[in-house]
């Protein structure tokens, strides 16, 4: 969310980063401001009645004592009248502030100055790449196939315990899915992350905090008779660990990893870029989360994708990063790098993690602060990314590495799997 002070004192500077998102918001910004200019007034007004208050309370005290109790009366009715007059005010204030809230909901985050204006993903920018395209023989594999030959994933089985999108991994299948899981949490450890294991449904409070609430609602699986949220990532209750906490600016940066399921229904998804691992309902990762000082969140941004390039390059997968536009990053996102794996088989590029700064937009709406050395307290900036995603890494590994032998492992991957190669049963 937003800071309102910043939109009022750089309305043109917000209002020309938004315009690389391809919406005109100058209504919406205006609206804020007008509410925020009655909100000032009405809060001076507040603030007034307050002071006179305390003056009369003071007057009132020495009148007493003076033994004037007859001088006394008219101050003490005028502090009814004040005390009535500020409960309105309250509720007035409580109003304006709810409604500026809900208009800050629709607006998303500014742009970077380096994110470049773009309306889709083809313009996004290409800022790395490494590895090389395997060569395969004219009988390579989709993933699905092959994991239908090596009995390692069986997507109609889920589809019959739950529906689709829902895999059941088994034998060496499941192996694979450990042992990633096992590699990037011992990756993040040796970074400096420190590992949890938290919740993986969360309150509407936490889904508002880190932005899947309002924006992506229709997303999430709720659960209405508990009032909670499946989680889309571990992001969610990671971040969420700090609302609401004043932190120590030497604390800073905080670094967290998890492993968790994952649940997004993927509404209105279809077609190739569905089947298989390619997009799926419930999936696991491995995330990296960093609370960062504003001063060291873009050089802390380049670490976490050095720390996920690193681990494309163990798995000896060709890839390449990818700078957002404007028009295709996350709403709550101020710049996001994208890596994208070669799938051999399907012969195109798949998304495997999102690594993304959010400055201050997160950390505004779950309140997290730190205090500096001058004693002032400021909002922290916020960073996630994908360290990694499972499903598509899952799947470029099985394209990727098929062989007339089998399915090769990694040799960064061998310790955790016990085995060399995934060979048909």
């Amino acid at each position: 969310m937003l800071q309102v002070a910043n939109i009022r004192e750089n309305k043109q500077l917000v209002l020309d980063g938004l315009a690389k998102r391809n919406k005109d918001f100058s209504i919406t910004v205006d609206e804020i401001l007008q509410i925020d200019e009655t909100r000032r007034k009405t809060q001076k007004q507040l603030d007034d009645l307050l002071a006179e208050a305390n003056v009369l309370s003071k007057e009132i005290g020495d009148l007493f004592k003076s033994g004037n109790k007859e001088a006394a009366e008219p101050k003490k009715l005028r502090t009814t009248e004040i005390k009535e007059e500020t409960k309105k005010i309250e509720v007035t204030l409580a109003e304006l502030e709810e409604q500026q809230k809900q208009l800050l909901y629709l607006i998303p985050n500014v742009p970077h100055k380096d994110v470049v204006f773009g309306k889709t993903a083809d313009e996004n920018v290409e800022v790395y790449k490494w590895g090389e395209i395997p060569s395969l023989s004219e009988v390579k594999k989709p993933h699905w196939d092959i994991a239908a030959e090596y009995q390692l994933i069986d997507f109609e089985l889920g589809v019959k315990i739950t529906g689709a999108g829902f895999p059941v991994y088994s034998g060496a299948g499941a192996r694979l899915q450990r042992a990633l899981i096992n590699f990037f949490l011992d990756e993040a450890q040796k970074a400096g992350y420190t590992e949890f294991i938290p919740p993986h449904v969360v309150n509407e409070d936490s889904g508002y905090g880190t932005g899947q609430l309002p924006d992506k609602e229709g997303q999430m699986y709720y659960i209405g008779a508990d009032d909670l949220y499946l989680i889309p990532t571990a992001e969610v209750p990671l971040t969420n660990l700090y609302r609401d906490v004043i932190l120590k600016e030497e604390e800073l940066p905080i670094k967290m990893t998890g492993y968790t399921p994952c649940f997004r229904r993927e509404a209105g998804s279809y077609g190739k870029d569905v089947r298989g691992l390619n997009r799926l309902h419930q999936f696991d990762k491995v995330e990296i989360v960093q609370l960062a000082h504003p001063s060291e969140s873009y050089a802390i941004l380049e670490n976490m994708v050095d720390h996920v390039k690193g681990l494309l390059q163990k798995l000896e997968l060709p890839f390449r990063i990818i700078r957002l536009c404007g028009g295709d990053m996350g709403f709550t996102s101020a710049m996001t790098y994208d890596f994208e794996v070669f799938s051999a088989a399907q012969e195109r590029w798949l998304e495997v993690s999102s690594t993304s700064n959010f400055e201050t937009f997160q950390a505004n709406r779950l309140k997290c602060r730190f205090k500096g050395s001058d004693g002032k307290t400021q909002l922290v900036h916020t960073l996630n990314g994908s360290a990694l995603a499972l499903p598509r890494i899952v799947a470029s590994l099985l394209e990727n590495h098929q062989t007339a032998e089998g399915i090769r492992i990694p040799k960064a991957l061998i310790p955790y799997t016990g085995f060399e190669f995934i060979r048909k049963k």
